[in-house]
């Protein structure tokens, strides 16, 4: 018997579009809502925003009104007959003494000589702060102020020169209160949800609201006039809108489609005779019909051995192989794959107790390179810890990793500068760089055996985030014009990745020493060694290349030579990188090692910073920067530390790349740029094997024995003498058992002497120890 087939009528038609109607009206509807919102929300943000920068701008006005009135008691008080006549007679006590009598909120007041070097002889305890307010108010010929840090705390300080007519007689310098700045801005109106703040460079003075916003408050900052002070403001991103619309065309949007909700609802209510069709419903099993089917056979059961794990065997690990910033070692006698194990597991045992789970690990490109990452990586995950594997990278890309990566944990399996035999681990933990004791303690993990046994092993991945590191360095940095630079990687890991990272901002490079070889062929990586940059000279000029470039090892340390063939060391440098800084964080602190020049802090003091020196050591510098909440740091060795734009840690290659910018943002040339950096005679790092192999406590003896006339000592690190003409150091190599020396002058006949007085009390000492100099 033959089915007829349905006929579809109107009514059915309307009746399917009906069903449809509904549907695209709650899609309609919410898409409104949607747009309605986001509308809303923008409107009030911009409302809250122009709250706020309203407020900002009201504080700034109070801090400058208050700037101006001290600069005017500054100049009212200078002129005052009394103070006048002080000067005239040359009586600086009593002038200062007038100056301050009816100055409100005064903290001190004194006048110093014109030449400014008894200043510099009582520093550090005189403080860089004041040091810097006389220096820019010689330079500039006007009263100068800024903040500077006291034992009181912050104060304002103000410096002027000090005139009878058209003579100088000295520089009024007084330190007033800090609320005198700050009183009026508690009365400005507070805005949720938003973050406000007087910053002197990096350091808040005075702050307000959520502190999430901190990091980017400076983008909306307003700098005071002739001031190194900002207001800066911060709030949270503002919404987007739907679409990327703006708030009336959102709204505008929003109308419309309810409009359109409403006309889909009424069709949807018309009234509609439907005739409906019977449809075949297949039979399905009953309740008791479902009930009676056999339950599933059960999945058999596994049965699990557990064993005892057996102790491990007893290991020897050479103590001196910790050392005051790193672990390092000779691979084969005081380094192997069980003591990197052992590393990794203490490694691991501290992150656990941190409740750390993550970890980048990468290494450079010695031969034994992947021996110590297994051995490292077996010990991590003995304690439980995830392991992030990225590869043969340089140390400031593993570095780069624990950011990117949001770990704050890494490890980079590197020799650094040392010989081709060497191997060592440089290791940051929840974002400190382990040094000093933390280096001590992991050691005594090992012998006393507190490592942590997890009950399951920790996992491996490979990642390669190379391409990362160049992609950010180059969104950060592009150069203004097109340099041409030759790139000397001594056959170090920096090869590949450091000519690539170079190219992205726009330099042309050429290559030398580029192929990576754990053996070093061509010449020891490290460009603290003028010997090691002969090759680079030579193929500079003959290139005729703007500039050379030289990385060591492992890629955190910057060599520089120029067209003429001179070697920038790298205190000169600093100078430059500091000045660049400081532009745009005007009172900030930089940070530099024992090593560095004596007229590096004058240099800094003059670009409006606060110079400070420290021990020697990345790690120990890293650290002093955290302290200090510095900008910038550098060794003498080449390491260099940005926390502006970047991440602090020391990285030879975006260094080179942050030069480069420098260099081709002036109209002079390289040359011309480095050449103006202030220098005078001084020799290289020179190095001699200690007496014993045993560095340290030789220059303890020295320190104890030698008697400079004339000079002040300095044992921040080893011994420093300063001469107003010059300086020598020597000071205890923390990675290598040599005698570290350096010295500086301002003419070779100054420096001849500087190096006798060294030499007949090192003799003197240990008379047949071989001296270069």
């Amino acid at each position: 018997m033959s089915k007829t087939k349905p006929k579809i009528g109107s009514d059915a038609v309307m009746k399917y579009a009906q069903k449809a109607f509904l549907p695209l009206a709650v899609l309609l509807g919410l898409l409104a809502g949607w747009l309605m919102w986001t509308s809303i929300a923008q409107i009030i943000d911009s409302n809250r925003r122009s709250d706020l920068q309203a407020a900002r701008d009201m504080a700034g006005q109070f801090v400058q009104q208050a700037l101006n009135q001290q600069s005017k008691r500054m100049k009212d008080g200078l002129a005052q007959p009394a103070v006048q006549a002080a000067l005239e007679s040359g009586d600086l006590a009593l002038a200062a003494k007038l100056l301050g009598a009816a100055w409100p909120q005064l903290q001190s007041s004194t006048i110093l000589p014109p030449d400014l070097n008894d200043a510099y002889a009582r520093l550090p305890k005189s403080g860089f702060g004041r040091l810097a307010v006389a220096e820019a108010a010689l330079f500039e010929n006007k009263t100068m102020h800024r903040v500077v840090p006291t034992a009181q705390g912050p104060q304002l300080g103000l410096a002027s020169p000090a005139r009878v007519g058209n003579r100088l007689i000295g520089i009024a310098y007084v330190e007033v209160a800090l609320s005198e700045l700050t009183s009026g801005l508690s009365t400005t109106a507070e805005v949720e949800d938003s973050y406000m703040a007087l910053r002197q460079g990096g350091v808040a003075l005075w702050e307000r609201g959520d502190k999430a916003y901190i990091d980017i408050a400076d983008r909306e900052g307003i700098t005071l006039t002739q001031s190194h002070l900002r207001m800066v403001m911060g709030a949270s991103e503002p919404p987007s809108g739907a679409f990327g619309l703006d708030a009336v065309p959102s709204l505008v949007l929003a109308f419309v489609c309810l409009g359109i909700v409403y006309v889909l609802w009424r069709l949807s209510r018309a009234p509609l005779q439907l005739r409906r069709t019977p449809e075949a419903v297949e039979s399905a099993p009953t309740l008791s019909e479902m009930a009676a089917l056999e339950p599933p056979p059960e999945a058999p059961k596994l049965a699990i051995e557990i064993k005892t794990p057996e102790p491990p065997p007893p290991v020897s690990i050479d103590a001196g192989i910790f050392r005051a910033y790193d672990i390092r070692g000779v691979v084969g006698k005081s380094l192997d794959p069980n003591v990197a194990s052992l590393i990794g597991h203490a490694v691991g045992s501290v992150m656990q107790e941190k409740g750390l789970q993550d970890i980048v690990v990468g290494r450079d490109g010695r031969l034994s390179g992947q021996a110590m990452v297994d051995g490292l990586i077996e010990g991590l995950r003995k304690a439980g810890r995830n392991v992030i594997d990225i590869g043969m990278v340089p140390t400031p890309v593993v570095y780069f990793g624990a950011y990117h990566l949001r770990t704050g944990t890494c490890v980079s399996v590197t020799g650094s500068h040392n010989p081709s035999d060497y191997n060592g681990f440089k290791i940051v933990i929840g974002g400190e760089t382990l040094s000093g004791d933390a280096i001590v303690d992991l050691y005594k993990r090992i012998v006393e055996r507190r490592l942590f046994a997890s009950n399951s092993y920790g996992t491996v991945t490979s990642r390669d985030i190379s391409g990362d590191y160049v992609y950010r360095i180059s969104t950060d940095v592009q150069l203004g014009r097109r340099l041409k630079v030759v790139v000397d990687a001594g056959n170090g890991v920096a090869g590949e990745i450091g000519p690539r990272v170079l190219e992205a901002i726009g330099a042309e490079v050429e290559e030398l020493y580029c192929e990576i070889d754990g053996n070093f062929p061509n010449h020891h990586p490290d460009p603290s060694e003028p010997h090691n940059l002969v090759d680079l000279i030579n193929m500079v000029q003959r290139r005729g290349a703007d500039l050379g470039i030289a990385f060591d090892g492992d890629g955190d340390r910057l060599g520089v030579v120029t067209r003429d063939g001179e070697n920038i060391y790298a205190d000169r440098l600093l100078m430059l990188f500091a000045a660049d800084v400081l532009e745009r964080n005007p009172g900030a602190v930089i940070v530099y090692d024992v090593k560095c020049t004596g007229r590096l802090p004058s240099h800094i003091l003059r670009s409006g910073g606060s110079p400070l020196m420290w021990k020697t050591g990345h790690s120990l510098i890293k650290a002093k920067m955290r302290e200090t909440g510095a900008e910038l740091a550098g060794e003498m060795s080449g390491h260099f530390f940005f926390a502006e734009r970047w991440y602090g840690f020391d990285d030879g290659i975006y260094a080179a790349a942050r030069l480069l910018e420098i260099l081709a943002s002036a109209s002079e040339s390289p040359d011309d740029i480095l050449r103006a950096l202030p220098k005078g005679v001084s020799t290289p790092e020179i190095k001699v094997p200690a007496p014993n192999g045993d560095p340290h406590t030789f220059v303890e003896r020295f320190r104890e024995a030698a008697q400079f006339e004339g000079g002040r000592l300095s044992t921040i690190d080893g011994l420093r003498v300063d001469w107003p003409d010059g300086w020598g150091l020597i000071r205890a190599s923390n990675t290598t058992p040599v005698l570290v020396m350096r010295f500086d002058a301002d003419d070779e006949a100054a420096l001849a002497r500087i190096e006798e007085a060294f030499r007949s009390q090192l003799l003197q000492l240990k008379p047949d120890l071989l001296l270069p100099f």
